[in-house]
């Protein structure tokens, strides 16, 4: 699989996209004014304590106060009551016995503020590099469950206990350390004690809601996450942003170097590989397949919904086969579209009923395929007894859209507004209302064009009876900077 990393970089925005045979697979989005804290280690003090929540509320500088679960707390040995590898085994003590209100802590970012919600964050830290995860705080010695080869996992496991026996704190080995050479996992171990050194003293320094560390730059975060053996090259289009990718290669990644490519183009380099479109299209509710059914994908504050529809698509053989065919091919679209669109939490898919057992097999084993190659977490379970697929896929940061976009001022994020009936006879109503509470002659009525255009038109008899049983005149204006639900009811 040919596989790119594009790089678009702007005064007040960096954005990267992830191309896979000449398809966006992923899209991510930095502005100078919105960066992303995922990462970052503040020093905090406890704001709040929430017993029944079994949370905490932590000051860290953010606009919003952090949210701080018992289970993100590092708890004492005696406290820590695990009694097997299942969670439901832990017995989690009370967030009173681990934190109280005016303590100092430092904590770490784990999710992003979402909407309403204020940044979740944990005390225990992590500190990533390009081929491990250093964990201080415990001594843990674990290896990505992505890499599968049983004998390339016991040659990490054997080579991180030779290499850190005196150096406290645990490790994660990451995916791309699968066959690296001693040498480039000790570079990273010791970069990785001196960041945690920094971390220490600025800790001691540091005041309240003040930053102590700070996640790389997107750009230096994509060539730290998203490379992998099979990436074939890094393009991207700011020589100043190449060059601090280059330096940054040659201290940590030196065998990446040459795969770097500085993209000097008339053309943006976003345009050149269709990405511009891509991100429109993933901007809408709509998705088409090839088959000529569709996707229509709806984000709300709880979950996503994707539902499937067969549109066009006749088939050739029977119904069976065509439904068929058409979830197979939604599956790989719905994979591809929870990556380009960052669609996180609770998922639901309603794919099209399917009578045949072997096919809902195949539909799930394809869904789960395309989604082998997602960063995020996920966790997808078996069609439920209504025929639909419920998933999860971690969410860390805002979907592509909640980035992107604002919600409509004309329906406040409803995705509908009144209609120009339903105005109408509002308008009704208020007149009526205002005539009953104030003494007026004459009544003047502004609106959007639409509504008066249909009550001078459609209405016209109403109004006269309404005049007539009211004993008022009314007359209506037509304002064009209404907004269709807006009007103005004025006594003259």
């Amino acid at each position: 699989m040919s596989e790119e990393i594009l790089v678009n970089v702007t005064p007040r925005e960096t954005r990267v996209a992830v191309v896979e045979n000449g398809i966006a697979q992923e899209l991510m989005i930095e502005r100078s004014s919105q960066r992303g804290q995922v990462g970052n280690i503040y020093k905090g003090r406890v704001q709040r304590v929430m017993p029944g929540m079994q949370a905490a509320f932590v000051e860290i500088g953010l606009r919003r106060a952090a949210f701080l679960h018992v289970s993100d707390v590092i708890r004492p040995p005696q406290t820590a009551g695990v009694t097997g590898d299942s969670p439901a085994s832990v017995v989690l003590p009370s967030i009173t016995e681990l934190v109280h209100e005016g303590q100092e802590l430092v904590v770490q970012v784990v999710k992003d503020p979402i909407s309403s919600k204020g940044a979740r964050v944990t005390t225990q830290l992590s500190i990533p590099s390009r081929y491990l995860v250093y964990l201080p705080q415990t001594d843990v010695l674990g290896v990505s469950a992505r890499i599968e080869d049983e004998q390339e996992r016991e040659r990490l496991k054997a080579l991180m206990q030779s290499l850190v026996p005196e150096v406290p704190g645990g490790y994660i080995v990451r995916t791309n350390a699968e066959g690296q050479p001693d040498s480039a996992m000790a570079e990273d171990i010791d970069y990785l004690q001196r960041a945690w050194a920094g971390v220490r003293d600025a800790c001691a320094q540091s005041r309240v809601g003040e930053r102590v560390y700070e996640d790389l730059p997107l750009p230096l975060r994509a060539l730290r996450d998203l490379t992998r053996a099979d990436v074939e090259r890094v393009r991207v289009d700011s020589r100043e942003t190449y060059d601090r990718m280059r330096d940054f290669a040659e201290r940590f990644m030196p065998d990446l170097v040459s795969r770097i490519e500085h993209y000097p183009g008339p053309r943006a380099i976003f345009d050149l590989y269709g990405i511009e479109d891509e991100i429109q299209r993933a901007l809408l509710k709509e998705v088409p397949l090839k088959s000529g059914g569709h996707l229509v994908i709806d984000q709300t504050e709880a979950m996503t919904t994707v539902d499937v529809n067969t549109g066009s698509f006749l088939g050739q053989r029977n119904l069976e086969e065509t439904v068929y065919r058409t979830n197979l091919e939604a599956a790989q679209s719905v994979a591809r579209q929870l990556r380009l669109r960052n669609l996180g939490g609770i998922i639901i898919i309603d794919f099209i009923d399917m009578a045949d057992a072997e096919h809902r097999r195949q539909v799930l084993r394809t869904l789960e395929r395309g989604l082998s190659r997602d960063r995020a977490r996920t966790s997808v379970h078996d069609f439920s007894p209504l025929g639909l697929i419920e998933m999860t896929r971690k969410r860390t940061t805002d979907s592509l859209a909640r980035q992107l976009c604002a919600p409509c001022p004309t329906c406040g994020g409803r995705g509908h507004v009144r209609s120009a009936e339903t105005v109408t006879y509002e308008i009704f109503r208020e007149i009526t209302r205002a005539v009953r509470q104030f003494d007026a002659r004459r009544l003047l009525v502004m609106a959007a064009p639409s509504v008066v255009d249909r009550i001078l038109e459609e209405e016209s008899a109403a109004v006269a009876e309404l005049e007539e049983f009211l004993g008022r005149s009314v007359r209506f204006q037509s304002e064009s900077g209404y907004l269709p639900e807006q009007f103005d009811v004025v006594l003259l």
